[in-house]
């Protein structure tokens, strides 16, 4: 039996963890006054609305730390100039609605550029192949995050889009992950299919 729970343990460890069930929003958190630009709806947390204007950014946070991972999940956008984005490695700014830290950014214009929110405030590295620039479809994408020691590597669509390595000694190479819609029109952004493998 303790062979049996020592395979199953390992299996699980190599393919990873979901963290979302693709009913509720458990496991995750989000601030009481927000709550309303974060749903659950067709098996994906929804952030946003295309009813009316997110009036500034907004947030849902995994409740658990993480540092060295693979973080994979299926995303999508919506709606008018919409622009979104992962928070890895991340932080609350206390008794605000923004977070610090690294952003594998969604949108127009934006899929797969890391940026640093509400700190450095700039793209940290520029595409790292060609065919980056357009990794990004209609619908759905693949987004394949690893967090590796100081490195940074973001995947969409199976490319290549980033290879950032940290110099500065003072960033925090762990916090929370966290999903993101920007301020803007009405629009939505879709996260569904959300695993971690802890590296």
């Amino acid at each position: 039996m303790k062979s049996l729970v020592l395979i199953i343990l390992s299996v699980s460890l190599a393919v990873g963890q979901s963290l979302f069930d693709g009913k509720s929003l458990k496991g995750w958190v989000v601030q009481e006054k927000e709550a309303w630009m974060w749903t659950v709806k067709d098996g994906a947390i929804v952030g946003g609305s295309l009813d009316k204007n997110v009036p500034h950014n907004t947030f849902i946070t995994t409740e658990k730390r993480h540092k060295n991972f693979e973080l994979t999940l299926q995303v999508k956008v919506e709606g008018k100039r919409p622009n979104a984005g992962i928070q890895v490695r991340s932080e609350r700014i206390k008794d605000h609605h923004e977070m610090v830290g690294y952003q594998a950014d969604v949108g127009p214009g934006y899929w797969g550029k890391l940026y640093d929110e509400s700190r450095r405030r700039q793209f940290l590295a520029p595409f790292a192949t060609k065919e980056a620039a357009k990794a990004a479809k209609g619908g759905w994408n693949d987004y394949k995050i690893r967090c590796e020691g100081k490195r940074i590597r973001m995947w969409i669509n199976g490319i290549l889009t980033c290879d950032y390595t940290e110099k500065d000694e003072s960033i925090p190479l762990d916090g929370y992950i966290a999903l993101q819609a920007h301020s803007g029109p009405p629009f939505e952004a879709s996260y569904r299919k959300i695993t971690l493998k802890e590296l």
